[in-house]
């Protein structure tokens, strides 16, 4: 996985000022931390929806959890 060092922020933010301007340089990064956030949401919405449908399909049935305990009591 590539890493970014220091050096490599340093010289983003430098071109970034550069290009966008001062100005409206603060903006942006607002912008882009909300599209972060927004995404992050999104990806824990997906992960808890996918967890709910596992721990609802893995349920087991208290009779049939019976009749396994049974049936592994008579082996």
């Amino acid at each position: 996985m590539p890493q970014i060092g220091w050096f490599e922020i340093l010289i983003i933010v430098s071109i970034s000022i550069l290009v966008i301007g001062p100005k409206d340089f603060p903006l942006v990064l607002k912008k882009i931390g909300s599209w972060i956030g927004s995404f992050k949401r999104y990806i824990s919405n997906i992960q808890k929806e996918v967890t709910d449908i596992t721990d609802n399909d893995l349920e087991i049935d208290p009779v049939d959890k019976n009749k396994n305990d049974k049936k592994d009591a008579k082996e």
